[in-house]
């Protein structure tokens, strides 16, 4: 890349890209990739989709961008489309333009309403690029972590735990949670943990946020990964899968944060605020996956797709485990392992035709498919998975 600087953290191995369908990738030698990360977690309907194709080209071809006064009315169906998919009615929603746009955009929402009050979080959250939703300041943030959480036998959590004790609901006016991303490392913290907490804070009239940027639009098996849990969001922040590709986010307020604000109260503005072509973008998205029950088609390849990682981790030595939720999934390499076999591991799956994530000096491979992958691409890709993974046991004695 002469031209450009390289992703952070990533190692380039398939330099030139020139077509794509679903989930094949081909590059300028004829040479074709599975994607398995569905690019950076965001084609969760297929590369080169059709119905997000034509939704541009109509949008393009009538209008793609508007100014402060005037809009089109596929923003206003778009938007009642998201309010509708997470029960906000009398809610309001509003299009930007990238998850790290969205989060902290309700961010801004909540310093707005909550009188100084501190955001609590999990210590190991992840909110995006910039903004005070990257920075998390300890003075307006409380960071919780949870690690002791995960192998706690208790059947409820109560402020007796030492480790839930540390909480200041007292401060807390909101609770944002990222319902299994974990920076990256695919980890779902206890129902009984975050019911807890959501109960806590909402009893102290508190509000709840969530960051579905990673887990939403179907990445968990459900159209958010917070229904996973037991709980009425007030916010929620999308990104990625709700644009497939296309650089769009959204931000969906019940009625009760609609109230708590005044109106145009929100300090936020710029150019693609609201765009139409975006907000079109966004109503294909929900009018596939609904049309060709994409959420229900995740769930059952959930199934293949984890029995498989978990089959290949228990018959080797060189992987800890595998973990994941819907088609949101990790592989974690055993501590032994250098992180340069890892490394390798990755470069020979590329080799052979698929494509996961490795960031470097981690320890870990992700796979985040797009919904619409076929079943005999998942049963693949665990095959060469053991082939290779058996080669490398092999190699290193």
């Amino acid at each position: 890349m002469k031209n450009t600087f390289a992703f952070p953290g990533r190692e380039l191995l398939v330099p030139e890209i020139v077509k794509s369908d679903n989930c094949t990738l081909i590059d300028a030698d004829g040479n074709q990739y599975i994607d398995l990360e569905a690019g950076i977690w965001c084609t969760c309907i297929g590369h080169a989709n059709l119905t997000v194709r034509d939704a541009v080209i109509t949008q393009m071809d009538n209008i793609s961008h508007v100014g402060f006064c005037y809009s089109s009315d596929v923003v206003e169906r778009a938007a009642g489309a998201v309010l509708e998919l997470l029960n906000h009615p009398g809610g309001k929603c509003s299009f930007l333009c990238s998850g790290s746009e969205s989060v902290e955009y309700g961010v801004r929402i909540l310093h707005t309403v909550l009188n100084s009050k501190r955001i609590m979080t999990m210590s190991d959250s992840y909110f995006g690029a910039y903004g005070d939703a990257s920075a998390k300041d300890s003075g307006k943030w409380f960071l919780f972590d949870w690690s002791k959480c995960e192998s706690c036998t208790h059947e409820v959590c109560t402020k007796d735990c030492s480790v839930y004790s540390v909480i200041p609901f007292n401060e807390i006016g909101a609770f944002l949670f990222e319902p299994g991303s974990s920076s990256g490392m695919v980890r779902f913290p206890p129902s009984k943990l975050i019911s807890s907490i959501v109960e806590d804070v909402t009893e102290a009239d508190g509000l709840v946020m969530i960051n579905e940027v990673t887990t939403g639009v179907g990445r968990t098996g459900k159209w958010f990964g917070f229904q996973h849990y037991d709980m009425e969001p007030d916010i929620v922040a999308m990104g990625k899968g709700i644009g497939n590709g296309y650089p769009v986010s959204a931000v969906s307020l019940n009625s009760r944060v609609v109230d708590l604000l005044c109106p145009d109260a929100v300090a936020y503005g710029q150019s693609h605020l609201n765009d139409p072509l975006g907000a079109a973008v966004v109503e294909a998205v929900i009018t596939e996956i609904n049309e060709h029950n994409l959420i229900q088609h995740a769930e059952l390849l959930s199934d293949v797709l984890m029995d498989g990682l978990q089959r290949v981790a228990a018959e080797s030595d060189l992987i800890e485990c595998a973990r994941g939720r819907g088609l949101m999934a990790i592989l974690v390499m055993s501590n032994h392992v250098d992180v340069s076999k890892v490394a390798e591991l990755h470069r020979r799956l590329i080799s052979r035709g698929f494509i996961v994530d490795h960031r470097l000096g981690t320890n870990a491979l992700r796979m985040h498919p797009a919904l619409t992958i076929g079943v005999e691409k998942i049963y693949n890709f665990i095959a060469v998975l053991e082939e290779i993974v058996g080669a490398m046991e092999i190699e290193l004695g």
